[in-house]
């Protein structure tokens, strides 16, 4: 498995600055407290990039957002997330319920080598989407698997779902794939692929 530290990346020609996509705005949550944890995992880490692969399909996604609900943008909540900063969420979870929600570390999270993002949209005064749970909410109503149980149960409205599906249309239309338990995370390209070609960000 080849790797590269996240500290060398600028000098990576493979990956790109979010800052460089356009349409997007960014609030990596892990840079702060605001996330799952309560803690900051990027303090010392610049995380805002992504594989170049993977930049070009979220400009695409927003370019498509742009042209079918202009007053919408894509937000990106969290895109690279070094190997490190995965080990050290992984110590805060394992053993846990919320163990399910992130990628062990020996087999590598997706985010690790710059393929994956997670994202919500924000209308025209900025605000972001109501999509029925938050982000990093671990419980069924972020499941988009469960979505028809979810809205029978009256956990989520169809006003949600309706969010979410714009949201899945964005980054559909820019390569990437939603998974069954996160609304806001989305992959580019192939797991198995990514994993076996692409080297991992430490």
């Amino acid at each position: 498995m080849t790797s590269v530290r996240v500290e060398d990346l600028a000098a990576h020609p493979a990956f790109r600055r979010l800052a460089s996509i356009e349409g997007i705005d960014v609030d990596l949550r892990y840079a702060t407290p605001n996330n799952f944890s309560g803690r900051v995992f990027y303090d010392r880490f610049d995380c805002a990039w992504l594989r170049a692969e993977a930049a070009a399909g979220l400009e695409a996604s927003a370019a498509w957002l742009a042209r079918t609900r202009p007053a919408c943008r894509i937000v990106v909540l969290d895109a690279l997330r070094p190997q490190r900063v995965q080990e050290a969420i992984w110590r805060d979870v394992a053993g846990t319920p919320a163990a399910r929600y992130f990628a062990n570390p020996g087999r590598g999270s997706i985010h690790s080598f710059g393929m994956a993002v997670d994202v919500n949209l924000r209308d025209g005064n900025g605000r972001e989407l109501e999509m029925g749970s938050g982000f990093d909410e671990m419980t069924l109503a972020s499941h988009p698997a469960l979505e028809a149980d979810r809205l029978a149960a009256g956990a989520i409205t169809r006003d949600h779902i309706a969010a979410r599906e714009l949201l899945r249309g964005a980054m559909a239309a820019g390569g990437f794939a939603g998974i069954a338990t996160e609304w806001w995370h989305f992959d580019h390209g192939d797991r198995q692929r990514v994993r076996r070609e692409f080297p991992r960000v430490l």
